[in-house]
């Protein structure tokens, strides 16, 4: 059974961030019937409901959270042999993501391996459309096995009912779907997928489209996300954030051509800014660049929270902050971006109890 209800157990001590009130009601759910039947009773009661896993993409405010917080612990991992050269693993929500990372990579089971490194849970991952060096998971994603809360009863998406886009999916923004399982389709084969991130083919002393052994590729994004204080280390205050806090923009042909003008003027003619075709005829910036470009370099910040002092992206809580402190950070680089280049940066992790 779920664990007995505690209340006002503080959030704070369950995110990365070291920020947040407490929760009205706390229940961990250990497999996935323990976070179905804590759901369905939340949903019964009338409470306010917020699923956590290990906090790592969320800021909760001050005032914590008035309904029932279930805290998602389920493990789980099986193999299921797909056919020919393919292998799926399916992962229970609570399982730690790193470490499914790690099982793949070990087990010669390609495609995982450039997401190395990266904090929180498996049900996360298909929410956020989690990305990085060139790899998302909705390239991996076959299935996910959700309660649906409308209807009370659980439900198998496939990959394209998950409506997946940069950073998004048909579940984020929308709490209906509670995600259980996650069933991720992989390749067996000791070399990783070709490579698409220059700095991680840099660090191979490879190009851009090769593949590289599996232990390799994860090595590299390891030290590459270490070196930006993007994997969790208690020792390292850096890593005291919720990761990358702003999402790389995304502008249509016009805007991307006021953009160019406004970087002309305000940065001289000849800076050309990091920019990157999506495939859809849009263009993606970098919001690490706008960020330092409009001012706010590494380590900046304002009483006891900072910029990271390894990478503009991330947002820390050096000690003793509070969320609002957090919050009017972040402002104050949004307004300062959107004011020198005219692009309004959007919040990577989700918000709970409270806005920008």
């Amino acid at each position: 059974m779920t664990t007995a209800p505690a209340d006002n157990v503080r959030l704070a001590d369950y995110t990365t961030l070291g920020l947040g009130g407490p929760a009205g009601r706390f229940v961990t759910a250990r497999d996935t019937e323990e976070l179905v039947a804590a759901t369905a009773a939340a949903d019964a009661a009338g409470e306010p409901l917020l699923l956590l896993g290990s906090g790592s993409n969320v800021v909760v405010g001050d005032a914590g959270f008035p309904g029932t917080v279930v805290h998602v612990d389920s493990q789980g991992l099986r193999r299921v042999p797909a056919g020919d050269d393919r292998m799926q693993l399916h992962a229970s929500a609570g399982a730690e993501w790193d470490s499914l990372v790690e099982y793949a990579v070990a087990e010669g089971l390609s495609g995982l391996e450039c997401l190395s490194g990266i904090p929180g849970r498996v049900g996360s991952t298909p929410i956020q459309n989690v990305g990085a060096y060139g790899q998302e998971v909705s390239e991996t994603i076959a299935r996910v096995l959700v309660y649906d809360r409308e209807t009370g009863e659980r439900r198998v998406m496939t990959g394209a009912e998950c409506g997946f886009s940069y950073r998004s999916s048909v579940f984020k923004g929308d709490d209906r779907y509670v995600v259980c399982e996650v069933v991720f389709e992989l390749t067996r084969s000791p070399l990783s997928r070709p490579i698409r991130y220059a700095e991680v083919a840099r660090s191979l002393g490879a190009n851009l489209g090769d593949q590289v052994p599996l232990s390799e590729a994860r090595a590299v994004v390891l030290r590459l996300r270490k070196g930006k204080g993007m994997v969790l280390d208690p020792a390292d205050p850096d890593t005291r954030s919720a990761g990358s806090f702003f999402t790389n923009p995304i502008l249509g042909p016009e805007e991307f051509t006021e953009f160019g003008k406004r970087v002309a003027e305000r940065l001289g003619p000849d800076v050309e800014p990091p920019a990157h075709p999506d495939g859809t005829g849009r263009v993606k910036l970098s919001a690490a660049w706008l960020i330092d470009k409009a001012g706010f370099s590494k380590g900046y910040g304002r009483g006891p929270v900072r910029i990271s002092s390894k990478h503009t992206l991330a947002l820390t809580n050096a000690d003793g902050a509070t969320t609002a402190d957090l919050l009017e950070l972040a402002r104050e680089v949004r307004a300062g971006v959107a004011e020198k280049f005219g692009v309004t940066l959007v919040n990577e992790p989700v918000l709970v109890g409270a806005t920008l």
